[in-house]
């Protein structure tokens, strides 16, 4: 209840709003957290999902949790990623998933705040693998509107996934429209 609270209070002082669209049969789940272009993004992002009431986990870079700040991200649900070595992310999420009665999985498709050129695909296989649908979480910032849509569940053919994904994500406004390509 405290860090609904928290949330709360971040998102109405920033003048945000939430939309929340997920079946409540929808228990697993990754959820894909874009667009990513900002500092901003994570605290918005993370107030959101308290408002909602979204258990959930994410992934972030292990030096994150090294600092005085550590407790913090491990409080909101991180999971320190140590990314100078080659694991095998994908399989241990999705079996991560796979084990849970409840769980979202929180992933930036684009892995940065920098511009990128192409999504990390990761987020897909570990839905895959794990039989699980995506959840396309977003956060628009000409509507100050953090949101999430309705379940894609996945076809088995990729590209059509991908792009058929990638278009809802072209309605939304990053803050700064010029690190996102889709």
């Amino acid at each position: 209840m405290f860090w609904k609270a928290v949330g709360w209070a971040i998102l109405k002082t920033l003048g945000w709003h939430t939309v929340y669209s997920v079946p409540a049969d929808v228990k697993k789940a990754v959820l894909i957290a874009a667009p990513h272009t900002s500092n901003w993004d994570f605290p918005i992002c993370m107030a959101a999902l308290q408002v909602m009431g979204v258990k959930y986990k994410f992934l972030a870079k292990k030096s994150l949790f090294d600092g005085a700040f550590g407790w913090l991200f491990y409080a909101l649900g991180g999971v320190p990623v140590d990314r100078s070595k080659a694991n095998s992310m994908v399989e241990a999420m999705a079996q991560v998933l796979k084990d849970a009665d409840e769980l979202i999985v929180l992933i930036p498709p684009e892995g940065t705040r920098s511009a990128v050129t192409e999504w990390k695909t990761g987020f897909y296989h570990v839905a895959r693998l794990a039989g699980v649908p995506i959840l396309p979480g977003y956060l628009d910032y000409k509507k100050k509107e953090a949101g999430i849509a309705v379940p894609f569940h996945l076809t088995g053919d990729f590209d059509t996934d991908l792009d058929l994904i990638k278009a809802f994500y072209r309605t939304i406004s990053p803050k700064y429209p010029e690190k996102w390509q889709v």
